[in-house]
């Protein structure tokens, strides 16, 4: 679905969809390359192989095309091929999960494809702090299903708290990415992540 000009929502031919979804991917892999601030409409446009008809068509403002970019790369968080079987579930895929990351050296350079857009976004467009609010939330809410299911199988004690637990791991996770790309190195990260699962450890039941 997209909107007409006057807001009402259109449903898209498959042609129509596979356009639209061309010109969000190209939106993204240029605004994460180059920032959104040095990123227009005819860079989009040549990157996506449309005219700026089609552009204007599906997109008829760039705070439209920045929202649905948002959805895009947020929704990228949940079919992650670091994700073992798309959940966190447990103490070893929370340990794969990180060091995935951690040994990963695109981190340094790119950062989180949604964190670094978000950072930008909120001052250059608060109208979308929802839409940057919900990329957050699918983080924290993959972080808060997988400690909930450890807990309710006793693989934590009873009293850790999921939702605290994945306020933390959020906050490591997007932290050390940035941090990762001010200083140049994974050390940050990998600090920041092992030091957060030690403290998920830490709520294990004694054996």
């Amino acid at each position: 679905m997209t909107a007409t000009g006057d807001g009402r929502p259109r449903t898209l031919t498959p042609k129509g969809q596979a356009t639209r979804e061309r010109i969000i991917g190209a939106a993204a892999d240029l605004i994460h390359a180059q920032g959104l601030h040095n990123t227009n409409n005819e860079q989009i446009r040549a990157a996506a192989e449309v005219s700026g008809s089609q552009l204007t068509r599906h997109f008829p403002t760039k705070e439209s095309l920045l929202g649905a970019v948002l959805e895009w790369q947020a929704g990228r968080i949940l079919t992650d091929p670091r994700i073992p079987q798309g959940r966190l579930d447990s103490l070893a895929a929370l340990r794969h999960w990180a060091d995935a990351f951690v040994t990963a050296t695109e981190t340094v350079h790119g950062g989180c494809t949604f964190g670094s857009l978000a950072a930008e976004a909120i001052k250059a467009q608060p109208s979308q702090r929802e839409a940057i609010a919900r990329g957050f939330e699918q983080w924290r809410q993959l972080f808060l299903d997988g400690l909930t299911a450890m807990r309710d199988r006793g693989e934590l004690r009873a009293d850790a708290d999921p939702v605290a637990l994945s306020h933390l791991l959020t906050a490591a996770f997007q932290g050390g990415m940035l941090l990762d790309q001010a200083s140049e190195a994974t050390t940050p990260l990998r600090d920041a992540l092992y030091s957060a699962l030690a403290y998920v450890e830490s709520f294990a039941p004694q054996r």
